[in-house]
């Protein structure tokens, strides 16, 4: 029996172990549990007593209620208990984003996905993970073993900060042991933090993310490595201004970065701000998929020209903490979408359940993680440089644009009061729409109206003199050529200067060296 196989043994014999134990203390205990969750004798489900009914009905909670961070005990235990259960919530969700997205794009490819682990394959990432801690970690000889140890940490980290920001729901009321304060009840908070900075901590921890990559490729001492890290870095740049007016936006709307004020705005339906300003919303969604590289932006893996790209050196765990990461990201980014455009974990008519505002967030971001799977099986990796030429020529000139739009919009309704800024918004719209119509019209007519230039005659391959791209070619090259041919006349004038004290013998003995170097280097 090989080794591998009997810590599996140990592992499940140890699981089912413990299954059993919590089996038998929940069937010792069955009674008080059920009267707990709210049955009555006789057995029957009752919403208005009990802990279902404390959570799901606010007029029957006592009245003895105190904010959590009032109290010392609640203000350092409960941070400790929420970001214990969330970690544990989104690194599952990690691991199962997967198995969505090979069962989903099965789907769209009709193929059939992951089916053997597990009923439906859903045990496949427990496979997947199992595989991979057995797998060899190999080291390169030349790479910078620290910083190649440490480049999947800086990737997976931030991204899992993002998170902390971004509240999950509103205050539940909760029973707390106190012993101090008998039968009390603690508003607590479902989020970690929710800081009046909330925006600008996004934007710079996306940004930190990167260095993982930037820092992997070079540390591995490969070429398609460097070149992935390089990709990755310029990639950033692109984006990351893209991305920042995009955010701008809500904020602009709402007076405030704390992203549960912007979360809070979004109340009804109407209100959420994708429709306020789709465009916003649309550059702010591209902008995350480069940032989060995924296709058709993971230009830093490009498996078909750099062999994956800054991870080609990795492998075992390593390589799953890259993985880990660009799923993560892939959650944490929907979950920014959500909570700054699409309503947080707003809903109707579910808003009076604060229990089920949490469900509410992961189901959007779950339709969020559909969308961006649907984008990888529908749209091709785009060329290098037409990615550079849509983050600055395209995405930004529509940031400003988006900016501008609810500039416009927030400064014309807060004249006419705050009420008509949802019409004011909606009329510059309609005016963007109809200019954009405009625009794509006539450059379609345009396009049908000139005559197809045949080949031979084309100046781009007969390099015939004539038009304005023509001259101002010339003319560029003409200024490049002034300081190389004043630099050229330089080197030849300090080499006749130089030339003045030899004599008549050193002349002869320079020449016949650059003689045989010229030989020497022709034979090579």
């Amino acid at each position: 029996m090989s080794r591998n196989l009997k810590i599996a043994i140990g592992f499940g014999f140890v699981a089912l172990v413990g299954l059993i134990i919590v089996l038998a203390l929940i069937v010792a205990n069955l009674g008080p549990i059920m009267t707990w969750i709210g049955f009555d004798n006789a057995g029957n489900l009752d919403g208005r007593q009990g802990a279902l009914g404390l959570l799901l009905n606010p007029e029957a909670r006592v009245q003895n209620v105190i904010q959590c961070e009032d109290d010392a005990g609640c203000s350092a235990l409960w941070p400790i208990i929420f970001a214990a259960g969330f970690a544990f919530a989104i690194v599952t969700g990690f691991a199962y984003t997967t198995l969505l997205e090979r069962r989903l794009l099965a789907f769209l490819q009709h193929r059939v996905g992951p089916n053997r682990v597990g009923p439906l394959g859903f045990l496949q990432p427990a496979a997947d993970g199992v595989k991979l801690v057995f797998k060899e970690d190999l080291l390169p000889a030349g790479a910078d073993k620290w910083v190649f140890r440490l480049a999947p940490m800086i990737k997976v980290i931030p991204i899992l900060m993002i998170a902390a920001v971004i509240p999950m729901g509103p205050d539940l009321v909760l029973p707390w042991f106190a012993p101090s304060l008998g039968d009390v009840w603690f508003q607590v908070p479902q989020g970690l933090i929710d800081s009046n900075v909330g925006i600008l901590w996004v934007i710079a921890i996306t940004s930190i993310a990167t260095y993982g990559v930037v820092l992997a490729g070079w540390s591995s001492d490969n070429k398609y490595a460097m070149l992935g890290a390089l990709r990755a870095s310029a990639q950033m740049i692109s984006y990351e201004l893209s991305f920042a007016l995009a955010l701008a936006v809500p904020v602009m709307i709402v007076g405030s970065m704390a992203i549960g004020d912007i979360i809070d705005a979004q109340r009804n339906v109407w209100e959420w701000f994708v429709f306020q300003n789709p465009l916003a919303a649309a550059v702010l969604i591209l902008a995350l998929l480069a940032e989060t590289n995924r296709a058709p932006f993971d230009l830093t893996e490009a498996e078909q020209e750099l062999t994956q790209g800054y991870m080609t050196e990795y492998s075992g765990m390593k390589f799953a903490l890259f993985m880990m990461a660009e799923y993560l990201g892939m959650i944490a980014v929907s979950l920014v979408a959500v909570a700054v455009f699409f309503g947080g974990y707003h809903l109707w008519p579910m808003d009076g359940l604060p229990i089920l505002a949490p469900v509410i967030f992961i189901g959007k971001v779950v339709l969020c993680l559909c969308g961006m799977i649907w984008i990888r099986a529908t749209l091709p990796r785009i060329r290098y440089d037409r990615l550079m030429q849509f983050g600055w020529k395209v995405m930004i000139p529509l940031g400003l644009l988006a900016v501008a739009w609810t500039a416009v919009a927030v400064v014309i309704g807060d004249a006419l009061g705050g009420a008509a800024y949802p019409f004011i918004s909606g009329a510059v719209f309609v005016v963007v729409l109809a200019i954009g119509a405009l625009v794509l019209r006539r450059m379609g007519r345009d396009q049908a109206s000139e005559e197809a230039i045949p080949l031979e005659d084309d100046p781009m391959y007969t390099g015939e003199r004539r038009g304005l791209g023509w001259a101002l070619a010339h003319l560029v090259g003409m200024l490049i050529a002034i300081p190389i041919v004043h630099v050229r006349f330089q080197v030849k004038a300090l080499e006749g200067m130089a030339s003045f004290g030899r004599t008549p013998e050193e002349d002869r003995q320079l020449e016949s060296g650059d003689a045989a170097i010229t030989t020497t280097g022709g034979g090579d």
